[in-house]
């Protein structure tokens, strides 16, 4: 039996869970501990998880079905589950996105039914003098809501924004290294339109549902309207207050909602300090 502790990683959201090991059978009982933790907590950190590829796919597959990325040059041969996050090339071929998610996005907001959740597990990390570079930083969507005014919460309730994958995918990235996307990339992610206040599928608590990497106008307002409204979003999003910046260390199993956050990777190390990140991405629910 696994005795599971919560500890909060910030006064707002995110919870490290202590005493699971995720290489162990995890009950029914103690599975359904875990999915309220994460579903009331946005982020969730299991730290110390030195499990396979396939036991990180069989705990994700706990809450249900995967996705299977479009950029298939960054997807595991033998495990398509498992979308490779890293630096590292073998055989002078990149195995996974090399410079991904190094701006304020939420994973696949661009999908008619945005993902539920990712899991990303650290397999290699990159240090500099004794000091682990590359954090992710959180924002908590749901608190970036609690804190607008009356007025602009009423506002937003009514309007929608468009999400568009190729915003993200073509921004300037230190590598340098992505190919265009294909045609049937783009024709199988096609632009979507989502509320800008969008009721998280399993608590109903409102979210503040847009993100500077892939939203591009809200729908119905003038171009600068839109951009004016888009970046005071974005901008208080990123008040201090909202924020959880984690530090990992290798075997770390990190989970976060993609209704309730939004994540950045901070991409302060070189080319020559590995990193691998192997994820897991939850399939979404629709909105409740």
């Amino acid at each position: 039996m696994q005795a599971m502790q919560v500890r909060p990683l910030t006064p707002k959201f995110g919870a490290e869970i202590l005493g699971v090991d995720l290489s162990q059978p995890i009950s029914d009982e103690l599975f359904g501990e875990i999915e309220k933790v994460f579903n009331d907590s946005g982020v969730v950190l299991f730290r110390g998880q030195n499990i396979t590829e396939d036991q990180h796919i069989d705990f994700s597959h706990r809450f249900g079905p995967l996705e299977i990325h479009v950029r298939k040059d960054a997807l595991m041969r033998h495990r398509p589950e498992i979308f490779v996050v890293s630096n590292v090339s073998e055989n002078g071929k990149p195995i996974g996105s090399v410079d991904a998610g190094q701006f304020w996005h939420t994973d696949l907001s661009y999908k008619k039914v945005p993902s539920r959740g990712s899991l990303l597990l650290a397999r290699e990390v990159p240090m500099r003098d004794g000091k682990v570079l590359g954090d992710t930083m959180f924002c908590s969507t749901i608190a970036a809501f609690e804190a607008l005014p009356a007025d602009l919460k009423q506002k937003l309730s009514g309007l929608s924004a468009v999400h568009h994958y190729e915003k993200g995918y073509n921004r300037d990235r230190p590598s340098g290294r992505r190919k265009p996307l294909t045609p049937e990339q783009l024709a199988a992610l096609p632009d979507v339109i989502h509320p800008i206040v969008r009721k998280h599928p399993y608590t109903g608590k409102p979210c503040l549902f847009v993100n500077e990497g892939y939203v591009t106008e809200i729908v119905g307002l003038p171009k600068a309207e839109s951009d004016s409204l888009l970046e005071q979003l974005f901008q208080h999003c990123l008040s201090e207050e909202f924020i959880y910046r984690h530090n990992w260390r290798v075997g770390d199993l990190l989970m976060w909602d993609n209704c309730s956050t939004q994540h950045c990777a901070v991409g302060d190390y070189d080319a020559g300090l590995r990193r691998r990140m192997d994820r897991t991405t939850l399939t979404g629910a629709a909105a409740a």
